[in-house]
């Protein structure tokens, strides 16, 4: 009989988990209380409400082609020739191409040829970086500094001494760009991890890098990334049940036994995978047995929260690629005030041009959600806010319907985290490790999802979803092995592996 395994959550790394998993012949369940599967990958009106950046593509080819599938069959990608527009108050604007040599070109006419050199240098360190962590961190176990440095190996050992990882992103860019609209854009990738460049370590320059080896459109919205996921799972032979709370994960004996969900139905597993944020564990949302499997997280320790509009109408002045970068005269101002509970005055603004006239427009702002009511009052003056910074870079945006998400609505669909978008903050040398990894204390429980290790963004929870699959596997042949060494007299000696680490 097939091992059952109960996911808790369609998101991308439940999705994923479920694919491969379902592809080795286990008997997988997955529980989704929304009524569509993607997680955050969502639409609402038509409109992308979640992610919108779609890179690393290998990662995705080699999930489907895991299980004997093809990405090309469910999804139409096309390379973007312009990874992204940048405006700035003065009237300046800054792309950055998919060619870096174009991408130099425009650098060398926005601030001359010796940011060019510093651009230059630049990508090189983005790039050792990504090389250095690519495959003993990010497609790896959740590991600690010294084992990190013997996966690196010896001729790793230069990158493991030097991942500038007790140095600020904004620091850091200091020596490479004099030009402070340079250090905002480039500081601008560690908002995609949720964290602000002021406090997050050098070592994320490797983003840019990721970013720079490729962005892709996916016809119809990224979206539909979660849809071609789920699509894969049932292939394979996932059963996925929506609109189905889980409230607990159930224990025998110390081992997760299965959940138990928001209508009294149990369902019986031997493997629980919960693609949720680990703070709704660690607060007790799964029950009290699986919040002992995990670390609680601080609130001081949450990513960035958002406001995020969702419009429809037309645009003037400066036209628009896919992703566009409006930013504040003031970023530590920005940031300052994030960390103090408010959304910015004068905010830096991201704008995805989508398809039929729409548009996601994203201002960072605290995840306190679960804290501080948004009333209507301050919705309407960050909104003015907002369009204020489009029409001081030159855009103005006349919309025909326009709704908003505050952190008050990403709490209610991410309990206990504040709205926090991201999972922890990436503020300080240690805090990528101290991300959830893909076991927990208890054994039988896994975690997945952008909030776990290897950290946010589409590929990295998808990562996450091949990484709690592989553990799993990993613990089940252990336990096999395990059994099938017991000695005469019933006794036997339990795997290390199958006991799991936080």
């Amino acid at each position: 009989m097939a091992e059952r395994v109960v996911i808790v959550g369609a998101g991308v790394g439940g999705l994923v988990s479920a694919a491969l998993l379902a592809s080795r012949g286990l008997d997988v369940t997955v529980l989704e209380s929304e009524a569509m599967p993607g997680g955050k990958l969502r639409a609402i009106d038509g409109i992308d409400a979640g992610p919108t950046v779609f890179t690393m593509r290998d990662v995705f080819d080699q999930i489907f082609d895991d299980c004997g599938a093809c990405l090309a069959d469910h999804l139409t990608l096309t390379s973007a020739a312009t990874l992204a527009r940048h405006a700035w108050g003065d009237g300046s604007t800054l792309d950055l191409h998919a060619d870096p040599e174009v991408s130099e070109a425009n650098v060398v006419a926005f601030a001359g040829p010796d940011a060019a050199r510093g651009f230059r240098r630049f990508r090189m360190e983005a790039r050792r970086l990504h090389d250095a962590l690519d495959r003993p961190f990010l497609r790896d176990s959740k590991t600690d500094p010294l084992t990190l440095g013997w996966r690196m190996g010896w001729r790793g050992l230069p990158d493991w001494l030097n991942l500038r990882a007790y140095r600020s992103m904004w620091s850091a860019l200091g020596s490479y760009f004099p030009d402070p609209r340079l250090r905002q854009l480039f500081g601008r990738y560690t908002t995609y991890c949720g964290s602000s460049p002021f406090r997050t370590p050098a070592t994320l320059m490797l983003i840019a890098d990721v970013e720079a080896q490729g962005v892709w459109l996916v016809e119809g919205g990224m979206h539909r990334l979660g849809s071609a996921l789920a699509a894969l799972a049932e292939r394979a032979g996932a059963k996925l049940r929506y609109s189905e709370r889980v409230a607990e994960v159930l224990s025998e004996r110390g081992r997760a036994s299965g959940v138990l969900t928001a209508t009294g139905e149990r369902v019986a597993a031997e493997k629980v995978i919960v693609n949720a944020d680990p703070a709704a564990l660690g607060a007790g949302r799964f029950g009290l047995a699986a919040a002992r499997a995990v670390g609680a997280v601080p609130v001081d320790a949450r990513s960035l929260s958002a406001l995020v509009w969702l419009a429809k109408g037309t645009t003037s002045g400066l036209p628009l690629t896919r992703h566009n970068v409006f930013f504040s005269d003031d970023y530590r101002a920005e940031f300052d005030a994030i960390a103090c509970g408010e959304v910015p005055d004068a905010p830096s603004v991201y704008v995805c041009a989508q398809e039929n006239d729409a548009f996601q427009i994203i201002v960072n702002a605290p995840a306190n959600g679960d804290t501080h009511s948004y009333t209507p009052q301050e919705i309407e003056i960050c909104q003015s806010q907002m369009l204020a910074t489009l029409e001081r870079c030159g855009l103005t945006l006349s919309p025909t319907s326009l709704s908003v998400l505050t952190p008050n609505d990403f709490e209610r669909l991410n309990p206990s985290t504040g709205g926090a978008l991201y999972g922890r903050a990436s503020h300080g040398w240690a805090a990528s490790f101290r991300r959830q990894g893909s076991r927990t204390r208890m054994p039988g429980l896994y975690c997945a999802g952008g909030s776990t290790h290897p950290g946010a963004g589409v590929p990295m929870a998808a990562l996450s979803g091949r990484l709690a699959s592989a553990a799993l596997l990993s613990d089940r042949v252990s336990t096999a092995t395990s059994r099938g060494a017991d000695i005469a007299g019933g006794m036997s000696t339990r795997s290390p592996t199958t006991a799991g680490t936080g």
